[in-house]
C-alpha cells in the first residue's frame, strides 16, 4: 500500500529540495547592503503617517468573519447546483434550512448593527 505514495513522495522531496536550493543560493550571492532607505518603513512610497502597531476596530473583525461565512455559504452552493438534479427533494430541502440558518444569522447581524461602518 504505501508504495502508490512513494511517487508523491519524490515529488515532495523534489518541490522542497529547488525551493531550498533557491532560497539557499539567492542567500549565498544575493547582495547585503542595506542602507536608511531599505530598512526604513514603507507604506505606498510615503514615510508612515502614525504608529505601524496601531489597533484595529473590532467591527473590522467581525466584517472579516461574516464575510468568510457568507464565502462558504457560496462554496456550498457550487456542488449543490452543479448536483441538484441528482440529490432531489431531500437535497432540496437540506440545502434551503442550511440557507434559512443562514438567513436568520444574517437578519441578527443586521439587526444588531454589526454591518453598519461609522
Amino acid at each position: 500500500m504505501l508504495e502508490h505514495y512513494f511517487p508523491i513522495l519524490v515529488l515532495l522531496g523534489a518541490a522542497l529540495a529547488i525551493g531550498g536550493g533557491a532560497m539557499g543560493f539567492s542567500y549565498l550571492v544575493g547582495p547585503k547592503r542595506p542602507y536608511h532607505e531599505k530598512l526604513d518603513q514603507y507604506e505606498c512610497g510615503f514615510a508612515p503617517l502614525g504608529r505601524i502597531r496601531m489597533r484595529f476596530d473590532v467591527r473590522f473583525y467581525l466584517i472579516a468573519i461574516i464575510f468568510i461565512v457568507f464565502d462558504i455559504e457560496a462554496a456550498f452552493l457550487f456542488p449543490w447546483a452543479v448536483a441538484f438534479e441528482s440529490i432531489g427533494l431531500i437535497g432540496f430541502i437540506e440545502m434551503m434550512l442550511f440557507l434559512s440558518v443562514l438567513l436568520v444569522g444574517y437578519a441578527y447581524v443586521w439587526k444588531k448593527g454589526a454591518l453598519e461602518w461609522e
